[in-house]
């Protein structure tokens, strides 16, 4: 609707014309002139929202309609009172521009964006009633223009004047987009863009520990454009929004219940609020009536240090309120002349009265005096009254029109090349004046530096606000840290958390997380449907940890390590192997040492009574390489206890083999004499020439030979070594000798089974041999038990995992080892000590 005049005019143009009438350009109507001026050498345009709202009258489309501007806003007369200050300021300035006058020319938008294009464009036209071919041709009337506040106006007016190369330097739109220079490129200002105050938002946010958060957000550009930014550097921070609900005071009813209802079912406590104090007077309102308190507000530079908002909160809903806020400043001078508004009465006398009947509540016409409103006398001080006028709560923005003048002044004594006094007195080009602007860098005289950056933006430098109660229960905004983005990352949030007073007066930070932290030694699993803020947390698997709060996957331990309980570190995996300091260690030691003293102190009986005839019968020499070897073979299974190393792995195999085979030939020798001996007493047999002595020793030396040469082989192809099994187990590493050739290892194994499998055959068939003390006998159960104890072996070895796969292959030997020992020897030894009356040749000998 706030457009339809401008059609109108084109439509009356088209009418006229047709008509036969001189096409006119004319200005209709009280906008078409400013509201305040001042003649000068060079003028500088200013453009404010003196009233917050507009109406059409007679919108019947037949006549021109007609704008009326409604409710006077008595800070944008405080930002027209700067630029009028700084002018004056300057005027009577010896150094900066000296012999210049600058001059102004202030327009009312009335919070219209047309009405703002409309300004601006007389501000650079003029204000004739007529247009000529001269004219259209004219430079600029006005050198540059500050405004304006809200963002959607001042995008309407850069996008306007931008192809003219005018600048606009505002103090008050914070829009990110209005940063883009294709599509305003002489658009500048002198606060910073939403692009920082948002990253700072959410800087802040992350830094208090909130990770689901809610937004309202003012539907316009400022809000929308804000939010989507927050919204995206808080996504990269790790933070989500439950929602982002669009607000405008124009809302009907039913829109803004939605949003009641949408947020008291909502189940963050914090709010990010990207409006304006007209927003805030509106939702305060419906808040209270709904008792939606509690929250912890969070707040944009545009109402976090605004006086007006702080009073319009009467249920303490923003309470604890904290946000951004444009650095407090000072402009020496600049509140005594704002408080004396006569230079405002000396150029507008028309906005002037209105302005003083707003903040008399008086009027300066006779026909409202019927509604008992009395009458204005012109004598009235502000000192008498409270009113918003004479809050000087506003004073960095109050800055920022300020240096917007004066950079519009300092880049015109450049270009003018002043020193003692201006040369020239007439405007430079605009896109000269305009290159320069953006280059500009100076002091304000309270010793602030000034300057631009690439996308006419200034230094971003915020204080963080927040609202605490005083005494008197009135909000104080109490500065507890500062942002500065010129700092490095980690440095540019600095905030005094113990000075903090938070929602509902508590003096700890509120929590506002969609679920709980996940602690070290888990990790966090989104939940289906739901933002990544909502997560469960899920235990590391074995093998894994996680050593920070929060963490989004788990981390595999290096091989060497494992998870400790808590899945919070990786600590070093067990080593495991058969150690002597173990209990089975200790027990298997002590068996085998057992069965080698054992098997020495049967060789020192045999020995002693080695004359006798139980000796002499069963082949003394063969039995004391029988016992030499049983010897051998109990102290071999020592090798297979201990940290397995290169020497223990290939002795431990080998020796095992070796002295086994040896045990096994002799036991063979003795069965294959004891069968020849009965051979030999059949009438013409000489069979025992072949199976003297010598022939004996030959045979256990040929079968052991044949062992060690199955050895040897097996050393040089591929020895046993030590090996880490890191696969058996996962948690622990099984220190292991590797068998390094598997047949080799077999190969020994198997030629120890053939000879103890011939060796029982033989015993088997000379197990019924006539005579008293069969020996035949004692080798055949030696053998039986042997055979039976490696059949065993083999499952039991191939299923036994880590050390006890040694401890079977100990258990083996020694048990096959007193097989034999206790199958022959046992029964000789209580004959010789218990029944000497029993070792006699006739008892040997029998029948």
């Amino acid at each position: 609707m706030e457009s339809i005049f401008t059609l109108l005019h084109i439509v009356i143009a088209i009418v006229n014309s047709s008509s036969g009438q001189e096409i006119t350009c004319s200005l209709h109507g009280e906008h078409a002139y400013p509201q305040l001026w001042k003649d000068g050498n060079i003028i500088i345009g200013g453009i404010f929202p003196f009233h917050k709202r507009w109406e059409i009258t007679d919108s019947s489309y037949s006549v021109i309609p007609t704008i009326n501007c409604m409710s006077v806003d008595v800070r944008a007369f405080q930002y027209s009172q700067t630029l009028i200050f700084a002018i004056e300021e300057i005027n009577n300035s010896s150094s900066l521009l000296p012999g210049v006058s600058l001059g102004f020319k202030i327009f009312d938008t009335c919070n219209s964006a047309a009405l703002g294009v409309k300004g601006a464009m007389t501000l650079l036209n003029g204000n004739e009633n007529s247009v000529s071919d001269q004219i259209c041709t004219k430079p600029a009337q006005v050198q540059a223009i500050i405004g304006e506040t809200y963002s959607s106006v001042s995008m309407a007016i850069a996008k306007s004047i931008g192809p003219f190369s005018v600048p606009l330097i505002s103090y008050y739109s914070t829009c990110e987009c209005l940063s883009d220079k294709r599509k305003y490129p002489s658009f500048l200002r002198t606060i910073p863009s939403d692009y920082y105050q948002s990253r700072a938002l959410a800087e802040m946010v992350k830094h208090f520990g909130w990770t689901w958060v809610g937004a309202i957000r003012r539907d316009d550009d400022y809000g929308n454009n804000g939010m989507a930014a927050f919204t995206n550097i808080a996504e990269q921070l790790g933070i989500c929004l439950e929602y982002s609900l669009p607000f405008f005071r124009t809302y009907s009813q039913e829109k803004v219940l939605r949003i009641v209802e949408q947020i008291k079912s909502s189940t963050s406590r914090v709010i990010v609020g990207f409006v304006t104090p007209w927003d805030l007077e509106i939702l305060l309102q419906v808040f209270s009536e709904h008792n939606i308190t509690g929250y912890q507000w969070v707040g944009s530079e545009a109402w976090i240090a605004d006086l007006i908002a702080a009073t319009l909160d009467k249920s303490n809903i923003l309470q604890g309120a904290i946000g951004l806020a444009i650095p407090k400043a000072t402009v020496t001078g600049l509140k005594d002349f704002i408080l004396d508004i006569k230079p405002l009465k000396a150029v507008g006398s028309a906005i002037f009265a209105e302005l003083w009947e707003a903040l008399f509540t008086c009027t300066h016409t006779v026909q409202n005096s019927s509604e008992n409103i009395p009458a204005c006398t012109g004598e009235e001080k502000l000192s008498e009254v409270e009113n918003d006028f004479i809050d000087m709560s506003l004073m960095p923005i109050f800055s920022n029109v300020y240096k917007g003048v004066y950079a519009i002044a300092h880049t015109l004594h450049e270009l003018l090349g002043c020193k003692q006094t201006c040369p020239v007195k007439k405007q430079p080009d605009p896109n000269t004046f305009l290159e320069h602007l953006r280059k500009v860098r100076f002091k304000t005289k309270e010793g602030e530096e000034v300057y631009f950056d690439k996308n006419g933006d200034p230094l971003a430098r915020y204080e963080v606000i927040n609202w605490q109660k005083s005494k008197e229960h009135q909000y104080e905004f109490v500065t507890v840290g500062l942002y500065d983005s010129s700092f490095p990352a980690e440095d540019r949030l600095a905030v005094n958390m113990a000075s903090i007073v938070w929602a509902q007066n508590l003096n700890q930070v509120p929590k506002s997380i969609c679920s709980e932290s996940c602690p070290p030694g888990t990790r966090k699993a989104v939940q289906k449907g739901k933002p990544i803020c909502c997560f469960d947390c899920i235990p590391c698997a074995d093998g894994e940890i996680s050593n920070m709060s929060d963490s989004i996957k788990c981390e595999q331990c290096q091989q060497d390590y494992w998870s400790n309980p808590d899945k919070d570190k990786c600590v070093k995996k067990e080593i495991e192997y058969l150690s002597y300091e173990e209990t089975m260690g200790i027990l298997l030691t002590a068996v085998s040492i057992t069965g080698a003293v054992m098997t020495i102190l049967i060789g020192i009986i045999f020995f002693r009574y080695k004359n006798t005839p139980i000796v002499k019968a069963n082949n003394s020499e063969l039995s004391f390489l029988l016992l030499f070897s049983l010897t051998l073979c109990f102290l071999c299974s020592l090798t297979f206890i201990g940290r397995p190393s290169d020497w223990s792995c290939m002795l431990r195999h080998t020796a095992f083999g070796i002295t086994f085979v040896l045990c096994i030939s002799c036991v063979l020798g003795k069965t294959i004499v004891v069968l020849m001996a009965f051979r030999a007493t059949l009438p013409g047999s000489n069979v025992m020439k072949w199976f003297g002595p010598p022939q004996q020793r030959l045979s256990v030396l040929v079968f052991t030979l044949i062992q060690v040469l199955i050895c040897v082989l097996w050393l040089m192809i591929s020895p046993p070594f030590p090996f880490r099994n890191l696969l058996h187990y996962k948690e622990k590493i099984i220190l292991e000798c590797s068998l390094g050739s598997n047949i080799g290892f077999w190969a020994v194994l198997g030629y120890i089974g053939l000879l103890a499998l011939l060796c029982f055959i033989l015993a088997f068939l000379a197990r019924k041999l006539p005579d008293n003390f069969n020996e035949a006998k004692f080798i055949t159960f030696s053998m039986l038990m042997f055979c039976a104890v490696w059949i065993t072996f083999i499952p039991a070895y191939v299923s036994s995992p880590g050390k006890f796969t040694v401890a079977v292959e100990i258990f083996a030997i020694l048990a096959s080892s007193f097989g034999l020992l206790f199958c022959i020897f046992l029964p000789k030894c209580y004959i010789i000590i218990l029944k000497p009356e029993k070792n006699t040749k006739k008892q040997i000998m029998g029948k």
